[in-house]
């Protein structure tokens, strides 16, 4: 499908969160997807990758993971500066101000006409933490999960029993977990502790590890894997069109 995009600005108990939509041309109604990106924020990959999956013919949502913390339309590098950044903007914001985000995108879809108001989440690195985060609402049907950081180690801020590990239970709709085995922020035993949790809470989870570094779907820098990103497209949209 051919696609356009615009800016939203929408409002959040902490501020204007600017979020870029993706969605196709044509008349009539699509489901959503919320994208949540790398600690760099709507970089080049990370919008190719919302146009490929609104040209699959849905509304692709991506907002400023960390919109109070930077002037609006902020992109980090991916440099040195750009990484200390990224990961200070994440352990400064507390998860519960994720979770507010996510409820004001949600109530945007509910009330554009070229939604259906049915939505699933993905994500990559921080992207994939956030997207297994916003799968613990309710109107999230589906999350998938690309090498999702954080949520074995409990290292982002949270209220007292509100980690991201603990309430895994909560999770209502299906989710996919993909790893890379050579990732070190998510060794071997971060992927067993998920996983035992999975099996423990008795979710709707699919798993998957593979052969790659953290940011193999990344198409700029050494670790590109293109061959296992077209895989992880053609199963993320299968997901979608599938439960949404």
């Amino acid at each position: 499908m051919i696609i356009q995009h615009h800016h939203a600005d929408l409002p959040t108990p902490t501020g204007l969160m600017r979020t870029t939509v993706y969605r196709p041309e044509m008349s009539g109604q699509f489901p959503a997807i919320i994208f949540y990106s790398e600690i760099f924020q709507q970089t080049a990959p990370i919008a190719r990758s919302a146009a490929l999956l609104a040209s699959h013919g849905f509304v692709v949502l991506v907002p400023e993971v960390f919109h109070e913390l930077n002037p609006i339309g902020t992109v980090l590098a991916y440099d040195d500066a750009g990484k200390d950044k990224g990961n200070n903007d994440k352990w400064a914001k507390p998860l519960e101000s994720h979770d507010s985000d996510t409820q004001a995108l949600i109530d945007f879809v509910q009330t554009q006409d070229y939604c259906t108001g049915s939505v699933g989440t993905m994500g990559v690195c921080i992207g994939g933490h956030l997207a297994y985060r916003a799968a613990l609402n309710p109107h999230i049907k589906a999350a998938f999960c690309l090498y999702a950081t954080d949520i074995h180690s409990d290292t982002l801020p949270a209220q007292a029993g509100n980690n991201s590990f603990e309430r895994m239970a909560d999770i209502q709709g299906e989710i996919h977990f993909i790893w890379g085995k050579q990732d070190p922020h998510v060794p071997q035993q971060g992927r067993t502790k998920i996983y035992q949790q999975a099996v423990a809470t008795g979710i709707n989870y699919q798993w998957q590890e593979v052969n790659a570094q953290h940011a193999f779907m990344r198409d700029e820098g050494e670790r590109y894997d293109g061959a296992l990103a077209i895989t992880m497209y053609q199963q993320a949209i299968a997901l979608f069109n599938r439960t949404l």
